[in-house]
């Protein structure tokens, strides 16, 4: 079966967090691509805790993937943005849950405001079926 490969090419220094340099998909996979999720919860509420936000957005993360019959082992590249400094042990904390070593390319991008002033973290996925 074809599979997801993660590579952190003995040629380059370590990732600086829990990612991989290059993540490579096979041949005749489909590509999904989400949207920014953000920390909404389902009445369309937005904590004002950064931290509350990124619980709720991994929870939003989980539903769009699961609406196209995906999970978190198909997803290849995640590009995160966020106003403010993230705190990397709770998000890490949540990133493991998910990922369990399996990491996907990463960008991360600190910017000073989001497409609604309460947001404080957007996070999109690309995705593999294979």
């Amino acid at each position: 079966m074809k599979k997801i490969s993660r590579n952190n090419p003995d040629s380059m220094p370590k990732p600086v967090g829990n990612y991989s340099h290059v993540t490579r998909v096979p041949k005749g996979a489909g590509l999904i691509v989400t949207s920014g999720q953000v920390g909404t919860d389902m009445n369309g509420e937005v904590p004002q805790q950064l931290n509350d936000q990124v619980t709720n957005t991994f929870a939003n993360m989980k539903k769009v993937l699961e609406s196209e019959g995906l999970s978190h082992d198909s997803v290849i590249k995640v590009n995160i943005w966020a106003t403010e400094e993230i705190d990397w042990d709770y998000f890490y904390m949540k990133w493991d849950e998910w990922f369990q070593g399996e990491y996907p390319s990463m960008t991360i991008a600190y910017i000073s405001a989001l497409g609604l002033p309460e947001l404080k973290i957007e996070i999109e996925l690309w995705c593999a079926e294979i």
